[in-house]
């Protein structure tokens, strides 16, 4: 190899690395002041580096939050796809998937605020944010559709879609869920906004002082959200 090729994979290896101790001391922060706290010139003090330095990895702190926020998404994405990936009938992968999303959540609490809590104030998501920040929304409607064509999902019998409302479900079944009856993809949106707003209210603190064993009834939660689905259990054979 010249040796400029090794010189430039050297700087190359050199420059990856202070960009993740870079990000690592911002998620640190992260958790210790909030998103709203995060500074790129208290990073470069902790990291004992020149505030100049750093803005030439970031140049600003909404391209830091940006990292952060990606990172989270694909990060909760992959644990949620792991999970469906496990096999199984479609009442297993569902709990599967809720499962993970809850588990990641509560490991990762300070990330789950900075995606699913408050706005950063001043802070606005570029696009390139809304691939990683679907992955989850993705996973669950390629369940749905998997059970679906397996016979596993039926429609529940819920209330009858409006005209607005069945505007609404065709666009996101157009994107999300192929060849879905728009009452199912209805009901998936539904099922969605409560499975992420199960897991705020326990990681906020809204059930403190009234619910003792969060798990318990996130465990019931899950189950109630299968039948709203329309998920049932089939049995080996018989579809």
């Amino acid at each position: 190899m010249e040796p400029s090729r090794v010189v430039s994979n050297a700087r190359q290896r050199v420059k990856e690395a202070v960009r993740a101790d870079i990000v690592t001391e911002a998620r640190r922060q992260l958790a210790d002041e909030g998103a709203g706290a995060l500074s790129l010139r208290a990073v470069a003090r902790e990291l004992g580096m020149a505030s100049s330095a750093v803005y030439r990895y970031f140049p600003s702190r909404d391209e830091l939050l940006t990292v952060l926020i990606v990172e989270a998404y694909d990060s909760l994405g992959d644990a949620a796809q792991v999970a469906a990936n496990a096999g199984g009938g479609a009442i297993g992968r569902w709990r599967a998937v809720c499962r993970a999303v809850r588990e990641w959540a509560l490991d990762h609490p300070h990330e789950y605020a900075l995606i699913y809590g408050s706005p950063v104030p001043g802070y606005h998501a570029p696009e390139l944010t809304v691939g990683p920040a679907s992955r989850v929304t993705l996973v669950l409607a390629g369940l749905m559709t998997d059970a679906y064509r397996a016979g596993e999902l039926q429609p529940s019998g819920s209330a009858p879609l409006s005209r607005a409302m069945s505007a609404e479900a065709r666009r996101i079944g157009q994107f999300a869920f192929p060849d879905v009856p728009l009452p199912i993809v209805a009901q998936g949106l539904v099922v969605w906004s409560q499975l992420f707003g199960q897991i705020s209210f326990e990681l906020f603190g809204r059930f403190d002082g009234v619910v003792e064993h969060p798990d318990v009834l996130f465990e019931f939660a899950v189950s109630s959200m299968a039948v709203h689905l329309g998920i049932r259990q089939v049995k080996p054979g018989k579809a």
